[in-house]
C-alpha cells in the first residue's frame, strides 16, 4: 500500500509541475502511444527491403517521439516574450534555409526539400511553417498597419516570398502555408480589402511561376502537382496516351498511376465498424509509404472505422481546446500564436485523412505525431510546446491574479485598487520571471 501511496505521490507531483491544458498533454501523450503502435506495424515492407526488422523500427520511432516530446518541453518552457522577441529573427533565418536549400540540399524523391548539418538533416520547410505563423502574429500586434502599402511590405512580401522558396520543392506545402496565413489574417481582423488585392497579386505571381516554370523548368514540383490532379480528376475510363504501346500496356500505365490511391481504397473498403486487428493489415505490404502518407489508411484497416473516428476525434478535441484558449487570450501575440499553430496542427491532420480516404489527390501530407518519425514530428511538436507555453503563462498568471486578489482582499482600502490596476502585461511578465 506505501508503494502505491508514493506513485500517487509522484504522479501528483509530475501532474503539478506540468502546467497548461491537461487535456492537451493527455492528447499528445495518446497520439504519441498510437504511433509507436501502428510503426510497429505499419514498416513491415520497409523492414523487409532493408533487411531488418519491426522491432528495429520501434525504436527509431521511439527515439524520435521521445525527441519530439523533449522539444516540446523544451518549448513549452521557454518564456512567451522571448517568442515574442525572437519571432521576426527565427523568420528570417528559416528564410536563408529555405533559399538554400534548392543549392546545397539533398535530393529525395526527385525534389530538393532536406539540409543537412554536422551531421543533422532536416526539412527548413517544417522551420517555415512555424516561424511564419510567429511572424505574422508578431507583426500584426505591434504594426499599426492602415495603407496596403504598409500591408504590402510587411506582410504580403515576407509571406510570398515564403511561398515562393517553399513551393520549389512542394506544392502542397506551399499551399499549406498559404491557407493558414490567410486564416491567421482573416482572424487577426485585417480589412477585406487588403485580402482581396492580396489574392490579386497572388494569382498574378502563380501565373508567372507557371510560365517561370515553362520556361526554365524552376519549379518542376508544379508538373508532379499538376500530374497528381490530372490522375484525381480524370476519369476512371480515360485511356493515357498510347505513345506506341498496346493496350494492356496503357492500362498498366493507367493502374501505375493511381496505384497509391487504388491500393488505399481497396483497405479502407474491405473493412468494417472495428478492422482486422492489430498488425493484421495487409495493404502495408504493397502501400508505397503506409507508415508516413498513408498511416490514417492503416488505422482504418487494422482498428476499423471505430479506430479512424477515434483519431479524428483526438485532433478535433485538441482544436476545440485551443479555440478556447485563444478566446480567453488578452494579448494578440498570444491569440494568434495559439490560433495559427492549432490550425496548422489541424489543417494538415485533415489533409492527411482526406487524402486517405480518396477525397483529396495525393499531397504527402503526414499524419502529425503519428507518421514515422524525423524532422517533421519534432518540429510539429514544438508547435505543441508553443501552444502549452501559452496555455502556462496563461494559467500561472490567473493562479497570481487570485492570489493578488486574496492577498489585497486583507488589505484595507487602497489594496484593491492596487491589484486591480495591474495590467495583463505586467501580470504576464510577472509570471515568466517567476516561472523561470
Amino acid at each position: 500500500m506505501l508503494g502505491f501511496k508514493n506513485i500517487d505521490k509522484t504522479q501528483e507531483a509530475v501532474m503539478n509541475r506540468l502546467h497548461g491544458d491537461r487535456v492537451i498533454w493527455v492528447i499528445i501523450l495518446l497520439l504519441s502511444l498510437i504511433s509507436l503502435a501502428l510503426i510497429y506495424s505499419a514498416s513491415s515492407s520497409l523492414a523487409f527491403k532493408e533487411h531488418t526488422t519491426n522491432f528495429a523500427y520501434l525504436m527509431k520511432q521511439l527515439r524520435f517521439v521521445v525527441l519530439g516530446l523533449l522539444a516540446l518541453y523544451i518549448c513549452y518552457k521557454v518564456p512567451l516574450r522571448w517568442y515574442r522577441y525572437l519571432s521576426v529573427p527565427i523568420f528570417v533565418i528559416s528564410i536563408i534555409l529555405l533559399a538554400l536549400t534548392p543549392i546545397i540540399g539533398t535530393e529525395v524523391n526527385g525534389a530538393k526539400r532536406w539540409l543537412s548539418f554536422g551531421g543533422l538533416t532536416f526539412q527548413p520547410t517544417e522551420i517555415a511553417k512555424i516561424t511564419t505563423i510567429l511572424y505574422l502574429a508578431r507583426i500584426l500586434e505591434v504594426s499599426k498597419i492602415d495603407t496596403y502599402k504598409q500591408f504590402l511590405w510587411k506582410v504580403v512580401a515576407p509571406l510570398g516570398l515564403v511561398c515562393v522558396l517553399i513551393m520549389i520543392g512542394s506544392v502542397s506545402q506551399a499551399l499549406l502555408v498559404a491557407l493558414i496565413s490567410l486564416l491567421v489574417l482573416i482572424a487577426a481582423g485585417v480589412k477585406f480589402k487588403h485580402l482581396l488585392y492580396t489574392m490579386g497579386l497572388a494569382m498574378c505571381a502563380l501565373v508567372l511561376i507557371v510560365l517561370l516554370n515553362l520556361a526554365f523548368g524552376w519549379f518542376g514540383r508544379l508538373d508532379t502537382a499538376t500530374s497528381r490532379l490530372k490522375k484525381f480528376f480524370g476519369s476512371e475510363t480515360e485511356q493515357v496516351e498510347s505513345g506506341g504501346m498496346t493496350a494492356a500496356e496503357q492500362k498498366q500505365k493507367q493502374a501505375d498511376e493511381t496505384f497509391q490511391a487504388d491500393m488505399a481504397k481497396i483497405a479502407i473498403s474491405s473493412v468494417g465498424f472495428l478492422g482486422k486487428g492489430p498488425g493484421k493489415s495487409t495493404q502495408r505490404y504493397v502501400l508505397p509509404h503506409p507508415y508516413s502518407d498513408y498511416i490514417y489508411t492503416i488505422i482504418i484497416e487494422e482498428y476499423g472505422m471505430f479506430g479512424g473516428i477515434v483519431v479524428l476525434m483526438l485532433y478535433l478535441w485538441f482544436f476545440n481546446r485551443c479555440v478556447k484558449l485563444v478566446k480567453s487570450c488578452k494579448t494578440v501575440f498570444s491569440s494568434l500564436t495559439v490560433g495559427g499553430l492549432g490550425l496548422l496542427i489541424v489543417v494538415q491532420a485533415a489533409l492527411h485523412i482526406l487524402v486517405n480516404v480518396g477525397l483529396l489527390p495525393v499531397t504527402g501530407h503526414t499524419l502529425p505525431l503519428v507518421s514515422l518519425g524525423g524532422t517533421s514530428l519534432i518540429i510539429l511538436s514544438c508547435a505543441f510546446g508553443i501552444i502549452l507555453s501559452v496555455s502556462r503563462t496563461k494559467e500561472v498568471a490567473e493562479n497570481k491574479e487570485k492570489q493578488l486578489a486574496t492577498a489585497g482582499s486583507s488589505v484595507a482600502g487602497g489594496g484593491n485598487e492596487e491589484v486591480a490596476a495591474g495590467s495583463e502585461d505586467a501580470i504576464e511578465n510577472t509570471t515568466e520571471n517567476s516561472d523561470n
